[in-house]
């Protein structure tokens, strides 16, 4: 089965074009090698997958006839992915939110000056540094 084909019907992704987009972009790999969306893959095959920023290690166990429902997708695919990568786009989503909130808009005055103030400072010692 095409590996695009297979990614929809195992629903890793919500349509076909999307899963097809994926592989030219070289999201999907196969042992490091980037898979173009027609190339065959096979039980045993391990794929790695980069969606939502996230390195998705996908083990074939079997080859569906057609696209499954949510709940048989684990006799078709096992997910090997390390919890690492979770872990690391939890710190992301905080480190984003850490200064402003989302739909917040622009700085304010108080917030441009603060971050003025601090570029200034930075500057500053940069200069000590470079006279030591």
């Amino acid at each position: 089965m095409r590996v695009d084909k297979f990614l929809w019907c195992v629903r890793y992704f919500k349509t076909r074009s999307i899963a097809t987009n994926a592989c030219k972009q070289g999201k999907v790999r196969l042992s490091e090698e980037i898979l173009k969306p027609s190339k065959e893959v096979f039980p045993g095959d391990k794929l790695r997958v980069r969606k939502n920023q996230i390195n998705y290690e996908l083990e074939i166990l079997d080859i569906p006839k057609s696209r499954v429902g949510a709940k048989l997708v684990n006799l078709y695919i096992h997910d090997i992915t390390p919890k690492e990568a979770f872990e690391k786009l939890e710190l992301l989503k905080y480190s984003k939110d850490y200064y402003r909130k989302k739909g917040t808009g622009r700085p304010t005055k108080k917030d441009r000056r603060d971050i003025d103030d601090w570029f200034e400072n930075a500057g500053e010692e940069k200069k000590e540094e470079d006279r030591e």
